[in-house]
C-alpha cells in the first residue's frame, strides 16, 4: 500500500535521525571502552579488584555487541530505504543498557572508592553524559534517559554519604545533569530543525528539477507543434478540407459505437427512399431494443455496459451495408435493409437477434443478450422516413411488452390495438373522477341452507356509454399503475355498501392484485376503508390468487400476516391453477379457498379430481371452500355431494348493483318464507 506524503517524509525524517545516532556510535563505544578501562586498572580496589574486572568484562561484551550492531546498520542499511523503527530501537536499548551498566558499577564500588577513584569516576561519568548531549541529541527521549541513568544515581549515593566532599560532588552532578538536560534540549531543537531545512531543500531542489523537466517537456511539445505548423502551413486548403471531413464524420458518428447517429441515419434514410422512388423499390427499417442491457448495467457497471454495446454494434454490421446501421439512443440502434420485403426482413432480423445471442463474455463477465425487433416496410406501410422509424419502434414496443425477443412486422390490426390501448389507459386515468368506476355484487350461498353468506365486489366500468370488460381494464391498470388508485376505491366502497346492510352477518370479498399487496401504503389504506366505513373487520375477505406468491414472498407473507392480526379473512382466489398450492398452505394462515371456474365447468364430466384433492386440503387446514362458475343445478348439486361449503355463480345471480342485490335479496328472502 502506498504511503501519504506525510507518512513518508515522517519516515525519511526518522531515518535520519538514526542516522545521526549510528554515525557516532563507534566513536562513543570506544570511549566507553577506554573510560571503563581507566577506571578498572587505573584503580586498586583491593579484594574487589577481580569483581570489578568481571564487571568491566561485561560492559566490553555488550559494547562490543553495539558495535557489531553498528556495523550492521553502516554496511547493510545506510543507504538502503528502511523501515527506521527497528534500527533505533535497538540503538535505544543498547545505549540504555550502557548506562545502567554504568550506574551499576559506580554504585556497586562506591563504598570501596576512595576519594580521588570517586571524583574520577564521577568525572568521566559527566564527561561521557556530556558528550552524550550532543552525541544523543537527535532523541531527546534518549538523552534524557541516558543522562538520567548516568548521573542521578551516583550523585543521589554522593548526596546521602557522610562526608562533605562527597555530597558536594553529588550536588555538582545533579547541576550537572540539569545543565546537560538544557543543553540537549536546545541541541536536539537544533537537529530536529535542521532535519526539516534539509528536507524541504531536498523537496525545492526535486520541484525544480521536475520543474525543469516540464519547462523542457513544454519546450519540446511547443517545437513539435511549430514543426506541425509550419507542415499545416505549406498546404493550408488541403488541411482545411481535411478537418472539415474529419468535423463532419464526427458529428455523424456514435462516439462509442461507431455508427451512424440519429440525425445521419435519418438524413441517409431519407436520400435511399428518395433513391429509391423511381424504381419503387422496398426498404425495411429494422428498430432493435436489447433485452437484459439494464441487468448487465446495474450488475456490472457502464463500463462492461460500453463494452455490450459496442459488441452488439459489431454483430449488427454483419447484416446491412455500410452506413445503413445507427445507434439511435441508450440500447436501442437501427437497420436499414434496401431490396428487402417482409420476408427477408423478418428473416435478417431473426439472424440479427440470433447472433446477438452468441455474445457471451464481455471484458470476463460473463453476459446474456437479446433483442426485440420491430420491422416497417417502404413503401407498404408508409413513405415518410420518420413515420416509418416510428411505426417500427411502435412494434418493437408492443412486442416489448407482450413477447419480448421476437421479431414482429408492423400492421394495421397491431396500430388499431395500440391506439385502442392509449385510448383506454387516457380514459382510465380519469374514470374514478368521472364515476365511471361501478361496483357490483355477486351472491356466495352456503351449499346447506342455501342462505346468502357472503358477497364478492367486483368492478365495471362503463367508458363512453361502453362497457369495458374486466378482462382488459384490469391488466392495463395494473401495467400502467393505475391499479392502486381504483383497488383502493373499490376497497373503500365495498367496505361502505356493506356496513350499511341490514343483516350485520354479511360478509364482503375483494380482490387484491400483487401490486397493492406490495405497497407499503397497502395495510394503511385497510385500516383507512374499516375504520371510515365502520365495517368489522371480520366481515372483509381479501382474495389473492396463488400466483402473486411467485413475486415477493417475503413481503407478501407480512402483509397477510398483518391482516389476520386484524381478524380480515384471506382468501385464495383460483386455487389450484398457480404454483406450488401445497407449501402455500404450508406456509400460510388462510381463511378460505375458491376452486376455480375451469374445474366446475368439468366436473360434470367426470374430472373431480383436482376438486375432491382441493377439498381434502381445506378440511386439512381448517379452510372454508367456495366453488366459482356455477351455472346448472347438476354442477350445485354434485358440488354441494361432495361437501363444498359455499356456492357462487350465474345459476343463482349475476353480478349486481348495491340496490338491485337488496331487491334479489329481498325477493330470495319472502320466496323461501312463504315456501315454508
Amino acid at each position: 500500500m502506498q504511503q501519504s506524503p506525510f507518512k513518508t517524509r515522517l519516515n525519511m525524517i526518522n531515518q535520519d535521525v538514526v542516522e545521526l545516532l549510528y554515525s557516532n556510535a563507534f566513536n562513543g563505544l570506544l570511549i566507553t571502552i577506554l573510560s571503563v578501562s581507566a577506571i578498572t586498572f587505573g584503580f586498586d580496589s583491593g579484594a574487589g579488584q577481580e569483581t570489578k574486572q568481571r564487571v568491566w568484562g561485561i560492559i566490553l561484551v555488550f559494547t562490543l555487541i553495539r558495535g557489531l550492531d553498528a556495523a550492521y546498520w553502516f554496511i547493510k542499511l545506510r543507504h538502503a530505504n528502511y523501515a527506521p523503527e527497528l534500527p533505533f530501537y535497538r540503538f535505544f536499548v543498547g545505549s540504555v543498557f550502557t548506562a545502567v551498566l554504568w550506574a551499576v558499577f559506580g554504585i556497586s564500588f562506591f563504598d570501596s572508592m576512595s576519594t580521588l577513584e570517586f571524583a574520577s569516576t564521577m568525572t568521566i561519568m559527566s564527561a561521557m553524559a556530556g558528550g552524550a548531549a550532543t552525541v544523543l541529541a537527535p532523541s531527546m527521549l534518549l538523552v534524557i534517559t541516558y543522562t538520567t541513568i548516568m548521573l542521578i544515581p551516583m550523585s543521589l549515593r554522593a548526596i546521602y554519604d557522610h562526608r562533605d566532599e562527597y555530597n558536594m560532588l553529588g550536588f555538582l552532578g545533579v547541576l550537572f545533569w540539569i545543565s546537560m538536560c538544557g543543553a540537549s534540549s536546545r541541541a536536539n531543537l537544533f537537529i530536529r530543525r535542521a532535519i526539516e531545512i534539509k528536507h524541504k531543500n531536498d523537496e525545492l531542489v526535486d520541484l525544480m528539477r521536475n520543474e525543469q523537466n516540464e519547462v523542457k517537456r513544454v519546450n519540446l511539445q511547443l517545437l513539435e507543434s511549430n514543426q506541425k505548423l509550419d507542415q499545416a502551413n505549406n498546404n493550408l486548403e488541403n488541411e482545411v478540407l481535411r478537418r472539415t471531413q474529419e468535423i463532419h464524420r464526427l458529428s455523424n458518428r456514435d462516439p462509442l459505437t461507431g455508427l451512424m447517429n440519429r440525425t445521419a441515419f435519418m438524413q441517409h434514410f431519407e436520400w435511399m427512399i428518395e433513391q429509391s422512388v423511381p424504381s419503387k423499390n422496398k426498404l425495411a427499417i429494422l428498430f432493435i431494443d436489447l433485452d437484459g442491457f439494464k441487468q448487465i448495467n446495474d450488475t456490472f457497471g457502464h463500463q462492461c455496459g460500453d463494452a455490450v454495446l459496442t459488441a452488439v454494434a459489431t454483430q449488427l454490421s454483419q447484416f446491412c451495408e455500410t452506413d445503413c446501421a445507427g445507434r439511435w439512443g441508450g440500447d436501442e440502434f437501427i437497420m436499414v435493409l434496401p431490396y428487402a420485403d417482409e420476408v427477408a426482413a423478418t428473416a435478417i432480423g431473426q439472424a440479427a437477434r440470433s447472433s446477438l445471442a452468441n455474445i457471451k463474455q464481455v471484458g470476463g463477465n460473463d453476459v446474456s443478450i437479446g433483442a426485440t425487433i420491430g420491422i416497417a416496410i417502404y413503401p407498404n406501410h408508409s413513405e415518410d422516413a420518420a413515420t416509418l422509424v416510428q411505426l417500427a419502434d411502435l412494434t418493437m414496443y408492443f412486442h416489448k411488452r407482450s413477447t419480448p425477443g421476437v421479431v414482429g412486422v408492423f400492421s394495421d390490426s397491431l396500430y388499431d390495438t395500440l391506439n385502442e390501448e392509449v385510448r383506454l389507459r387516457d380514459g382510465l386515468r380519469q374514470a374514478i373522477q368521472r364515476q365511471e368506476i361501478h361496483v357490483v355484487y355477486q351472491p356466495i350461498i352456503e351449499a346447506g341452507t342455501k342462505k346468502l353468506w357472503a358477497v364478492e365486489a367486483l368492478a365495471r366500468w362503463c367508458f363512453h356509454d361502453q362497457w369495458i370488460s374486466p378482462a382488459v381494464f384490469i391488466p392495463l391498470a395494473e401495467k400502467t399503475g393505475l391499479i392502486q388508485d381504483i383497488g383502493n376505491w373499490i376497497l373503500h366502497r365495498a367496505c361502505i355498501d356493506t356496513a350499511q346492510w341490514p343483516d350485520d352477518s354479511l360478509s364482503v370479498s375483494v380482490n387484491v392484485s400483487v401490486l397493492q399487496m406490495l405497497n407499503d401504503n397497502f395495510i394503511r389504506q385497510v385500516d383507512q376503508a374499516i375504520n371510515s366505513s365502520g365495517l368489522a373487520p371480520h366481515r372483509l375477505h381479501l382474495e389473492v390468487t396463488e400466483s402473486i406468491f411467485a413475486d415477493d414472498m417475503a413481503i407478501l407473507t407480512d402483509r397477510i400476516a398483518a391482516l389476520k392480526a386484524r381478524h380480515i379473512h384471506i382468501a385464495i382466489d383460483d386455487f389450484g391453477t398457480g404454483f406450488s398450492s401445497l407449501s402455500l398452505l404450508q406456509a400460510l394462515d388462510f381463511d378460505l379457498l375458491k376452486i376455480d371456474r375451469a374445474f366446475v365447468q368439468q366436473i360434470t364430466e367426470g374430472n373431480d379430481t383436482i376438486v375432491r384433492a382441493t377439498l381434502l386440503m381445506a378440511k386439512e387446514f381448517g379452510c372454508k371452500t367456495v366453488a366459482e362458475g356455477i351455472e346448472t343445478p347438476e354442477q350445485a348439486a354434485i358440488l354441494e355431494a361432495m361437501g363444498v361449503d359455499c356456492l357462487q355463480g350465474y345459476l343463482f345471480a349475476k353480478p349486481l348493483e348495491k340496490n338491485a342485490l337488496i331487491k334479489w335479496y329481498t325477493n330470495q328472502h319472502h320466496s323461501k318464507h312463504n315456501s315454508q
